[in-house]
């Protein structure tokens, strides 16, 4: 019954689609006022079936902006808290014993839900996030001897909190990779802040009840995935993605400048993420094609996560964003 869903929604047209995908897109942006890049992101990961890392300071809207799009796709959602007593089976879910027949029944944790929102990822210890990333990666969960698939459509939001260290469990390497994004969220200008005033004010009273636009299906979500694939992406495109993600491995083959700065480049994944963000970053904005601004425009949030800055870079005060923007500078543009 799936299959034929789903065929029946990618016969509709392109336009049709993308245009429930920008309305929801502009909802969300009325709700999550001054964080227009976040919301993009965040509808990025979801066309191009990855997961997001957000970094922010407390009382950015983080977790508000995944409730509210959530709220807007015809999917499971689970909010849950990090914290450093956590335990494995408080994400992926246990074998319960029945005593009336003596044998165990698995029961499924939060992570079996389409859209996990995972607060605070570096709180839990590395055992919590060892099963977080089996989950992420390869989008099933084991317990004991047996093995679960997670649901076809699945979207971990990891928040991070920068300013607190103590009690944090720094999330290791292999675990940024498979985030799609790093995004960083930083703090609204004045207007901003005074509009997220009005909007509190009106919500508290009742005089503002959001109405979600539109509710997406979850066929019309792969559908939307399946046509960021069919944009045209221009050979000379392509091999300027290429090279900038080859420019992370031997920064030095592009500018003598950058010798010493990286101790490890992106892997491939970046180059596949960097390829299907810009796509859908393409797709978003109204185009069938993708040009080198959108692989500007994503190349940060795919790659700063990626790169592992020297000790010496670190001493001198630089950070990986610093580095792509080099990079970015530096690289031909086709």
């Amino acid at each position: 019954m799936h299959s034929d869903a789903t065929n029946a929604v990618t016969t509709e047209d392109n336009d049709t689609i993308r245009q429930r995908f920008t309305e929801l897109l502009g909802h969300v942006e009325r709700q999550i006022l001054g964080q227009s890049q976040l919301v993009n992101r965040m509808f990025i990961a979801l066309l191009a079936d990855g997961h997001l890392l957000v970094e922010g300071a407390p009382g950015l809207a983080k977790t508000r902006a995944v409730k509210v799009l959530a709220s807007g796709v015809e999917a499971t959602f689970h909010r849950i808290q990090f914290t450093p007593d956590l335990l494995p089976a408080d994400l992926t879910g246990t074998e319960v014993y029945r005593p009336h027949d003596g044998s165990f029944r698995f029961d499924p944790g939060p992570v079996f839900h389409n859209i996990l929102l995972a607060d605070e990822v570096n709180r839990a210890p590395a055992k919590v996030q060892s099963a977080l990333l089996e989950a992420m990666g390869e989008r099933q969960v084991t317990v004991g001897r047996e093995t679960y698939p997670l649901p076809s459509l699945f979207m971990v939001m990891a928040t991070q909190n920068p300013i607190e260290q103590e009690g944090t469990y720094p999330l290791p390497e292999a675990q940024l990779d498979r985030f799609l994004m790093h995004v960083r969220v930083d703090y609204p200008d004045r207007q901003t802040e005074r509009e997220i005033l009005k909007l509190f004010r009106d919500e508290v009273r009742g005089e503002r009840a959001p109405q979600t636009p539109v509710r997406l299906s979850q066929d019309e979500v792969f559908a939307g995935r399946k046509a960021i694939l069919g944009l045209h992406m221009a050979p000379e495109v392509e091999e300027y993605l290429v090279q900038l993600v080859l420019a992370t491995r031997d920064p030095a083959r592009y500018d003598p400048a950058l010798r010493g700065w990286l101790r490890f480049g992106a892997s491939p994944r970046a180059t596949l993420g960097l390829d299907r963000c810009s796509r859908a970053h393409a797709w978003l904005a109204g185009r069938d094609y993708v040009t080198p601004d959108d692989v500007q425009a994503i190349a940060p949030d795919i790659l700063r996560h990626r790169v592992l800055l020297s000790y010496e870079a670190e001493a001198e005060g630089r950070t990986a964003s610093e580095f792509i923007e080099e990079l970015l500078r530096r690289i031909a543009v086709p």
